[in-house]
C-alpha cells in the first residue's frame, strides 16, 4: 500500500481498473500522493449488483461466522495499526497521534460488531393480551435488510467506515461503500483486510467517483434497500428525497454548544474544552463550536483559554508532536477566512489566531459574535470556537437550542438541579454534564435531532436500523 500509486476499485471480491483516474493530494504539502480510479455508471452498477447478489450468502452465514470474521479485522488492523494511522496522516492531514487514537478506536468499533452480531434477537408477545387473541403462540425475529448503500465522510475515514460496515456486516448484509473522495485510502485498506478476514466476494464493494455518478447510483438504485450517510445537510436532505422508500440514516452537521457555570474549577476544564474546540483542526461533528459562559467567570475563562490555545503545536501530521494541521481543502481555508471577516465586521473580537499559513488556520477564538453570524448558526467545521457571556444558565440553554442543528451539547455545572433542568431541555440527541459535547465512544447511541440527521449509529443502534423486523404467529387452537 505504498503512497503514488494507482488504485483499483474492489468490485466483487476483484481489485478492477478504470479507465479514467484522479490525482490524490496531501492537503498539507499539495504532493500527488495516489491516483484514484474514477468509477462508471457500468462499475457502480457492477459493484451493487455483486453486493444484491451476496446478500442470500450473507444473510445465511451463522452469526459465530460473521462475529469471527469482524474480530480477525480487529486483529489483523491492531497488526497494522501504524500503517493505518500513516495512512489517516497523509491523505486526510490528521496529526499521526490523532490518528493512532483514531485507528485505536476503529478496532474497539469492530471489536463491538462483533460482539453484536451474536445478540441479534427478537422477543415473545403475550397475544392473549387482547381478546381473541387466545391460543397463539407470537415471536419476532430481525432479518437482514440487504444491501447497504454507505456513503462516508473524510474526517474519520477509518472509524466511520467502520460504523457502516461494522454493523452492517453483524447483522448480515452486504456493503456498496463509497469513501469520501479526499480519503479513500483508508477504505481500501479495509477492503484488503476483511478480503483476509474471510469475508465472502461481493459481500463489501469499494468504488470511487463522483458524487454525481456513483452517489446518485447508490441512493437511487431499487436494489439498495437502506442508505447510511454521513456527511453535510445539504447532501443529506438530497438523499433523502430521492432514496424513496429505503431506509435512510443520516448523521449531517452541528455547531455543538457548551454551558460553563459559575462555581466550575477553570484549571480543571480548560485542556479538555481547548482539545474539543481544536482536535483534527476542528473537523469533528461534534467539535467545540460554541461556548457560552456565566458572566462572573467570563474573562477568566477567556484568558485561560486563550493562553492554553497559544501552546497548541502546528504542523506537519506525520511529526508526531503535531497538534494541528492543514484543513482538508484550500476552499475550506478561505470559506473560514471569509466567515472571521464577516464575524469582524459584526462586531466580533478575534481573541486568537483569525489568520492562515498555507493550508493551515490557525487556531482561532472568536468574542461577542451574534447569532446571526455565519460562525453562529452554521457548521465551521474548523479551528473556530465562540465565546459568549450569559446572565444566566437558563440564558444559555436557550442560545444553545437557538439553532438548526441539534447533535450534542455539553454543561459544566456544580448545581445538581441545573444539569437535570439542562438535561431535560437541550434540544439535542446527546446531553453531557460535566464534559464537552465533543465525547463519543463507539457502542453509545449516537445521532441527533432537526438538521442534524435522523436514525442513530453505536453498534447496537446500528443493527437495529439495518435489520428489518419480522412477526412469526402460531395458531394452536
Amino acid at each position: 500500500m505504498g503512497t503514488s500509486q494507482k488504485r483499483k476499485l474492489w468490485i466483487d471480491g476483484q481489485w478492477i481498473q478504470t479507465e479514467t483516474y484522479s490525482l490524490l493530494r496531501s492537503p498539507y504539502t499539495g504532493d500527488v500522493i495516489a491516483e484514484l480510479p474514477v468509477a462508471t455508471e457500468k462499475q457502480t452498477d457492477q459493484a451493487i449488483e455483486a453486493a444484491y447478489q451476496a446478500r442470500g450468502k450473507m444473510a445465511k452465514m451463522p452469526a459465530h461466522q460473521r462475529s469471527a470474521i469482524l474480530y480477525e479485522l480487529a486483529r489483523l488492523l491492531k497488526e497494522r495499526a501504524n500503517e493505518a494511522a500513516e495512512i489517516i496522516a497523509l491523505e486526510a492531514a490528521k496529526p499521526l497521534t490523532t490518528a493512532k487514537a483514531e485507528v485505536a478506536r476503529t478496532i474497539e468499533t469492530y471489536r463491538f460488531a462483533a460482539e453484536e452480531a451474536k445478540r441479534i434477537h427478537g422477543e415473545s408477545l403475550p397475544l392473549d393480551a387482547a381478546p381473541g387473541g387466545e391460543g397463539r403462540l407470537a415471536y419476532t425475529t430481525r432479518e437482514p435488510i440487504g444491501v447497504i448503500g454507505a456513503i462516508t465522510p473524510f474526517n474519520f475515514p477509518m472509524n466511520l467506515v467502520a460504523h457502516k460496515v461494522g454493523p452492517a456486516i453483524a447483522a448480515g448484509n452486504t456493503v456498496v461503500l463509497k469513501p469520501a473522495s479526499q480519503t479513500p485510502l483508508s477504505a481500501f485498506f479495509i477492503a484488503h483486510l476483511l478480503e483476509e478476514a474471510g469475508l465472502p466476494s461481493g459481500a463489501l464493494n469499494v468504488i470511487t467517483g463522483s458524487g454525481r455518478v456513483v452517489g446518485d447510483r447508490i441512493v437511487t438504485d431499487d436494489r439498495v434497500a437502506m442508505i447510511t450517510f454521513t456527511g453535510s445537510p445539504a447532501v443529506g436532505i438530497g438523499i433523502r428525497n430521492k432514496a424513496g422508500l429505503k431506509r435512510v440514516t443520516l448523521e449531517l452537521g452541528s455547531n455543538s454548544a457548551l454551558i460553563v457555570d459559575r462555581g466550575v474549577d477553570l484549571e480543571k476544564i480548560i485542556p479538555r474544552c481547548v482539545s474539543g474546540a481544536f482536535s483534527f483542526q476542528g473537523q469533528v461533528c461534534i467539535s467545540l463550536q460554541r461556548v457560552y459562559v456565566h458572566e462572573e467567570i467570563y474573562d477568566q475563562f477567556v484568558e485561560k483559554f486563550v493562553a492554553e490555545t497559544k501552546k497548541l503545536v502546528i504542523g506537519d501530521p506525520l511529526d508526531p508532536k503535531t497538534e494541528l494541521s492543514a484543513l482538508i481543502t484550500p476552499g475550506d481555508v478561505q470559506r473560514c477566512l471569509n466567515w472571521i471577516e464577516e464575524a469582524k465586521q459584526g462586531g466580533a473580537v478575534v481573541a486568537a489566531g483569525g489568520t492562515a499559513e498555507g493550508n493551515v488556520l490557525l487556531p482561532t477564538v472568536l468574542l461577542k459574535a451574534d447569532a446571526a453570524l455565519s460562525v453562529s448558526c452554521q457548521e465551521v467545521f474548523a479551528p473556530i470556537v465562540l465565546i459568549n457571556k450569559v446572565s444566566s444558565a437558563q440564558e444559555a440553554i436557550d442560545l444553545v437550542n437557538d439553532s438548526r442543528f441539534g447533535l450534542q451539547a455539553g454543561i459544566y455545572t456544580e448545581n445538581v438541579h441545573l444539569a437535570l433542568t439542562a438535561a431535560e431541555q437541550l434540544h439535542v440527541g446527546g446531553v453531557l454534564i460535566n464534559d464537552i459535547p465533543t465525547f463519543r465512544v463507539d457502542h453509545m447511541p449516537y445521532g441527533g435531532v432537526k438538521e442534524s440527521g435522523v436514525g442513530r449509529e453505536g453498534l447496537k443502534y446500528a443493527v437495529e436500523e439495518m435489520t428489518e423486523l419480522k412477526l412469526v404467529i402460531w395458531n394452536r387452537n
